[in-house]
């Protein structure tokens, strides 16, 4: 099984940024925590991150035709309002989890509170700080075996 971990703007910033909000965690150590889940899981992962949309795009479209199995995706901001991205993913019948590390429902900023891209995912996990990502793992993995067993 392959599973594309896609994180997008400011995510490569975690531990220096909103420390408040985000955690004191770097991102090599989310890098790392997803690697690990990799390794006990015995499956393949690739973490990609992009601050440009277009990049994170392309990312999303590569993945229909490279054998990716399912999608993990942290759009960071870009999931208040890139229908690009949403399009994107909704275009793939790969199954798509999106996580936010923070509960975006109970941001202070009003625009921060829906997801746009969300619409396009089959699950959405948001507030469970990193572990979130071992969330959406696990789902993808428990999809991929219900769709083996068929």
């Amino acid at each position: 099984m392959k599973i594309l971990v896609i994180n997008g703007p400011n995510l490569n910033f975690l531990g220096i940024r909103e420390v408040d909000v985000y955690g004191r965690e770097d991102y090599d150590f989310l890098r790392q925590k997803i690697l690990k889940k990799a390794a006990q899981e015995n499956i393949i992962i690739e973490i990609f991150q992009s601050n440009y949309e277009g990049a994170i795009i392309d990312k999303i479209q590569e993945s229909y035709s490279d054998q990716t199995d399912g999608i993990v995706i942290n759009p960071g901001a870009y999931a208040y309002y890139s229908y690009a991205i949403h399009d994107a993913l909704i275009s793939i019948p790969t199954p798509k989890v999106e996580v936010h590390i923070a509960d975006i429902t109970h941001r202070q900023e009003e625009w921060r509170r829906h997801s746009i891209t969300a619409a396009a995912c089959n699950k959405f996990i948001k507030g469970r700080g990193l572990e979130g990502y071992c969330d959406a793992i696990d789902y993808l993995i428990e999809d991929y075996k219900n769709k083996q067993n068929k």
